[in-house]
């Protein structure tokens, strides 16, 4: 049985940030538990809270009271030839149930092989056999969590000669195909036409409007000829400009900013936030 889903997307929550440790006890500081008004939600990393108990689950529950939240999750690996972990997805749905968040997220990659994780978001050839295995496995999924989920474009360093489309060609398929909703990652994006040598825009062009629910936007670095998606450093002057012409094409889409590594001051994410906004609403404000 395929679940069936009437909204086409979720509503949209405005801007965000990914939550990290550091940043824990600065987004907890209004007692009277109202969030502050520069960060609309927080974005939480689902392997983090899916644990027995402790303390990460106590912060979870103290961010839920004061933030709507949504979970990422790197580990589905919708992508491989394994079958479905079955007891993650089981985890998964019940932290779910215990966070209640506006909606649940992966990327479209695969992440290990025999059992073994390989700790990376490997890319897929863009083959129609490809499509129809990712296609199935993501409506298992979604039978099992018994919502629609968000699949993440990841950035990517090597192509195969076996791919039959464009990877926006097969992004748009398998939202079609699948009924999933779409999380474009905009520094991807950026990061995998620099690689592949393909425009930025024509990806945009290429995703149908109705399917995009969030958008990331991260800093990169450089390495032996390759732009690496390391989420270390400051978005750069093009991603935002990329950003830009999203917000033209896609319109109010839930946006959020990721730092993983050299983590800044809150403050610091607060203004690059702050900075989206500012490119966002001329744009939408003209479109109204």
């Amino acid at each position: 049985m395929t679940t069936s889903f009437s909204d086409p997307r979720y509503p949209a929550l405005g801007f965000g940030l990914g939550l990290r440790v550091d940043h824990y006890e600065e987004l907890l500081a209004d007692a009277d538990g109202a969030h502050r008004p520069r960060v609309d939600w927080l974005e939480v990393l689902s392997e983090n809270y899916m644990i027995p108990g402790g303390r990460p689950l106590q912060y979870l529950a103290r961010f839920r009271d004061r933030y709507p939240l949504v979970m990422h999750g790197v580990s589905m690996s919708i992508g491989s030839t394994d079958p479905l972990d079955v007891d993650y997805l089981r985890q998964l749905k019940k932290l779910a149930s215990s966070v209640q968040p506006a909606w649940i997220s992966d990327h479209l990659c695969w992440t290990g092989v025999d059992g073994t994780n390989l700790h990376d978001l490997m890319p897929l050839p863009y083959t129609e056999e490809a499509l129809s295995h990712v296609c199935a496995r993501v409506r298992q999924v979604q039978d099992t969590l018994g919502r629609r989920i968000l699949l993440e474009n990841v950035s990517s360093y090597v192509a195969f000669h076996e791919s039959q489309m464009t990877e926006w060609e097969f992004l748009a398929e398998l939202a079609k195909r699948a009924d999933c909703l779409l999380l474009l990652d905009i520094n991807n994006i950026f990061v995998s036409g620099s690689n592949h040598d393909f425009d930025p825009r024509a990806f945009l062009a290429g995703i149908p409007v109705e399917r995009v629910q969030q958008f990331h936007l991260a800093g990169h670095s450089y390495e032996g000829g390759l732009i690496i998606d390391t989420h270390d450093a400051s978005i750069v002057d093009p991603v935002w400009q990329l950003y830009a012409d999203a917000v033209r094409r896609f319109g109010a889409v839930s946006t959020m900013i990721e730092r993983d590594d050299h983590v800044p001051p809150l403050d610091t994410l607060l203004t690059e936030l702050d900075h989206a906004r500012s490119l966002a609403a001329p744009i939408l404000k003209a479109a109204a």
